[in-house]
Parts: structure tokens; C-alpha cells; sequence
């Protein structure tokens, strides 16, 4: 029996049918079952693709791309899902569209989403306003599908929002998954979401809340650590509080990196910008005040400059479980002496985790996969029986 059907049994044993023609936001609005669905089905296609089976479940139809910020991993993991499941990509490209000249987001969508099967959106820059345009834009797909103007209605994949990363997350959770042999290891395993100094500014805060509203469901001790004024939405703390309660895990907050890493058995140092900052950014935005946009900058590059001490060096790794705990970031990774003169992590460091650290952003394309597919085939278990006895992906 081939690794895929014991993938597809697994999946026929979850209640998994309201996932069928509905778009994914956030990890926390899934329930346990449907994570793990899609962490199944991503595994089945990895071993369909390695064993050079055909992956395709379409036979036409398009993957929409839409990046309102720059990205590398996620927009070749969205292309390489779409194709791997037989769709073509078209990215919106917003400077060359009739965006500028006035086109309502209702339009766009409609026109856009003819014979699309899936959207995928990036949105992350500005608080308040990233999630709002995804189900702006969803919305009136919805509205479109419903008044006959769309045969059919794209479901929506969030490539990332100012509130949550889930196919980043989602990926480094199977990622943590293999590493560790299963989901039944982990339990009672310590997972520090830290701040780490970085030279630039505004990144998102997306990550960390994905981070610890996701790794919070699977009975782990996640730590979440930043200097004083860098916090992340309570909102999202909220959820990983509930969510530690009810599987026996633990979810606290420190003040500093070196407690953090004591004794964990996996690192995530990684920059965001303090969410106060975000909201102050999204107003000047809004007000198209960009003197004080560029003011906003200055001041939060001098305060970060106030803690390059938040860095992931060799003796900050020696603190972690035997010294040798599993180090993680999204990349690209701020490296001291490569990337900038003081970033998130030390070159020595960052090299004798390359290979595990590309092996985590790997897994993205499988997730992303598997969301769509969940999202578009009805049923699931059928179509990964069928994969598995179809023939070889063509190769002339």
C-alpha cells in the first residue's frame, strides 16, 4: 500500500465537508480536523509528486495571484500549488491594471475571477486594512457567483495579512511535524517565538500571531518574547491562551530573549514592527501624510537600533535543549556579516541550519496545494485513490 492511500484513509476518518468551496483566512477559524486535513493531503501530494505520479485534478482554469507586497517563497510556492494541481497562474499586477484609474474592488474581482478556481492574496502592510481587503475582494466574488455573472466561485487562499501567515505557519507546522516524527511528539515542547534586531523597518507582525495562534493547538510550551513596546495584537493573544488551556499546553509572555530559549526545543527569531506603530503607520497611510510616514521610519529604525542585543548567536543557541534546538525563520533571515552588518542571526548559525531551514520553506507549495484542493474537490479521499493509480507526470 503506498503512502498515499494510507493518507487518504486517514482523510476519510475526518469530518472535514465544510471545507468544500470555502476560502481560508486563518488558522484559528479551522477546527483540529481540518488542519489536519490539509497537513494530510499535503503529505499525499508530496509522495504523489516524488513518486512522478500526475498530481492534476483540473484540466484548465486559473490561479490568481495578487501581491500588494514584495514576496519570492510565496509567490513561487502559489505558482508551483496551481500548477502542480493543473492550473495556470495570472498575477494581477495593480500598476497595470485600471486599478489606478479609478476601478472598484467589486470590479476587479469580477473581472478577474471568470475562469479563476482560486485567489491568492497578499495584503500585510497595513494593520486594519490587509484581512479587510481580502473579504472585500471575496465578497464580491460571492456576489458575482450568486448573481450569475461567475459559473463558478473562487475560493480564496490567504498568501498573508496584517493579522495572520497561514500557509507560512501551516508549512513550518509540518515542517516541525516530520522533524519530530509526528504530531504525538510534540507535545510538552517548547517553541520560542522571539523579536530579533533588525535593520530595517515595518515588517509585518503576521508571522509571530500565526506562530503562536497556531502552535498553541498542539499542546506545546510556546513563549513569546520581545522588548518592551514591540507587542503583537491582544486579540491574537487571546486565541493562543484559549487555545493552551484546551490542549494542555502553556502560552506565556517574557521580556527577554535569553528566557526564551532556555531549554527550548525550537527557536523562531525573527523582526515585526510594534503593533502600536502599525496602527499609527495605517493612519498617516490613510491621511497620505508620507512626511510622517518617513518620520514614523526614522524613529522605529533608532528604536530598534536600541536592541541589536535581540540577536540569535552561538551563545544564545547554547541555551536551548542540548544546545541544539531547532532554528526556524519564513526568509529571508537578516544575517550579521552577510546580509547587513548586525541583523536576526549570526552567519554561523544561519549556515549549519540551511539545509533544514529550505527543507521548512519547501513544505509551502504542498500546503498551499492542499488548501486549494480542500477547497475546490468535493471529494477528497477519491481524488488522491485516483491520483495514486493514475499515470506519470509526462516528461518527453
Amino acid at each position: 500500500m503506498s503512502k498515499t492511500i494510507e493518507l487518504a484513509q486517514h482523510l476519510e476518518k475526518l469530518h472535514i465537508n465544510s471545507m468544500y468551496k470555502n476560502d481560508f483566512y486563518w488558522t484559528w477559524d479551522k477546527t483540529d480536523e481540518e488542519l489536519d486535513a490539509i497537513f494530510t493531503v499535503a503529505d499525499a501530494l508530496r509522495d504523489l509528486r516524488e513518486r512522478n505520479k500526475s498530481t492534476r485534478v483540473f484540466d484548465s482554469g486559473l490561479g490568481i495571484s495578487i501581491f500588494r507586497d514584495n514576496s519570492t517563497r510565496t509567490r513561487f510556492s502559489f505558482a508551483s500549488a496551481c500548477n502542480l494541481l493543473g492550473l495556470q497562474v495570472q498575477d494581477l499586477d495593480e500598476k497595470k491594471s485600471q486599478i489606478a484609474h479609478g476601478e472598484t474592488v467589486r470590479e476587479t474581482a469580477n473581472m478577474v475571477s471568470f475562469m479563476a478556481d482560486v485567489i491568492g492574496i497578499r495584503d500585510d502592510m497595513f494593520i486594519g486594512e490587509g484581512h479587510k481587503y481580502q473579504k472585500t475582494f471575496m465578497d464580491a466574488v460571492k456576489e458575482g457567483y450568486q448573481d450569475g455573472i461567475l459559473e463558478q466561485q473562487p475560493t480564496l487562499v490567504n498568501l498573508q495579512c496584517d493579522v495572520d501567515h497561514p500557509t507560512q505557519c501551516m508549512a513550518d507546522m509540518l515542517h516541525i511535524i516530520h522533524q519530530f516524527g509526528g504530531v504525538e511528539n510534540l507535545k510538552g515542547k517548547k517553541i520560542a517565538m522571539t523579536w530579533a534586531y533588525s535593520p530595517s523597518y515595518g515588517k509585518p507582525l503576521s508571522v509571530p500571531q500565526g506562530v503562536i495562534g497556531l502552535m498553541t493547538r498542539f499542546g506545546m510550551d510556546v513563549v513569546l518574547a520581545h522588548p518592551e513596546g514591540y507587542d503583537v495584537m491582544p486579540e491574537v493573544e487571546d486565541i493562543a491562551r484559549k487555545n493552551a488551556a484546551a490542549t494542555g499546553g502553556s502560552y506565556k509572555k517574557v521580556a527577554t530573549m535569553e528566557e526564551a530559549f532556555q531549554d527550548a526545543d525550537i527557536v523562531y527569531p525573527k523582526s515585526w514592527a510594534p503593533f502600536a506603530a502599525m496602527e499609527q503607520r495605517t493612519k498617516l497611510y490613510q491621511a497620505g501624510d508620507q512626511a510622517g510616514i518617513d518620520a514614523l521610519e526614522q524613529q522605529l529604525l533608532a528604536q530598534n537600533a536600541q536592541h541589536k542585543d535581540w540577536t540569535c548567536s552561538e551563545e544564545m543557541m547554547k541555551k536551548t535543549r542540548g544546545g541544539k534546538a531547532l532554528y526556524l525563520h519564513c526568509l529571508p533571515a537578516d544575517i550579521t556579516g552577510v546580509s547587513c552588518k548586525e541583523g536576526e542571526v549570526d552567519a554561523s548559525v544561519f549556515d549549519r541550519y540551511l539545509v533544514p531551514l529550505y527543507k521548512q520553506a519547501s513544505f509551502k507549495p504542498y500546503i498551499i496545494a492542499a488548501m486549494i484542493m480542500m477547497s475546490k474537490v468535493k471529494d477528497p479521499v477519491s481524488a488522491l485513490m485516483a491520483l495514486d493509480q493514475g499515470g506519470p507526470r509526462k516528461i518527453f
